[in-house]
């Protein structure tokens, strides 16, 4: 089983971060696994996205060009990225950002107002985690159950006052009901 995910927004939206943690859970699951990130020189407001891709057998190529599973995370990247997904593949949408419609009928398509429940629970920038909930949650890519070691590996020490914070969006998306 291979799955190929792409993972796209604007710059400070924790895009490359969510990429590195299913990278990382992966990892742990013994998975093949490649994670390549990609951002234009704008870095925060330009434009981001990672390619991860979780594999039973070995990663030819660390480049998603036809994702089984998108998370768009703005309007662009929705726009940009839609119709390169596979027939039967699934669009994961952030509707507080992004009111169009996935138009396409042969894709499965998720709609999760993420960043404004990002918001309203005190979680702001975590939007991303809550995506990865939601996703996990609607794929069973990974178990939700082994978050918490993927979590340590990827929020840095100097940074682990917000390892709770991360867990509490990846809940708040996993146990959304839309």
């Amino acid at each position: 089983m291979t799955n190929q995910i792409l993972i796209a927004g604007f710059g400070g939206q924790g895009i490359l971060f969510a990429g590195k943690f299913l990278a990382y859970e992966g990892l742990l699951e013994d998975k093949e696994v490649s994670w390549l990130p990609s951002y234009g020189p704008e870095m925060r407001g330009g434009t981001a996205n990672c390619s991860v891709i979780l594999s039973d057998t070995k990663v030819g190529s660390p480049i998603v060009s036809e994702p089984d599973i998108l998370i768009a995370m703005n309007l662009p990247s929705l726009d940009k990225y839609e119709n390169d997904t596979v027939a039967g593949g699934k669009i994961f949408v952030d509707s507080s950002l992004i009111s169009k419609k996935v138009a396409r009928t042969d894709v499965d398509a998720y709609y999760i107002p993420a960043t404004a429940m990002a918001s309203d629970n005190n979680l702001t920038g975590l939007a991303n985690m809550i995506m990865l909930g939601y996703l996990i949650k609607k794929t069973g890519i990974i178990p939700f159950e082994n978050i918490d070691r993927a979590l340590a590996k990827v929020v840095p020490a100097r940074k682990q006052d917000l390892l709770g914070l991360n867990k509490t969006a990846l809940e708040l998306g996993y146990n959304y009901e839309g």
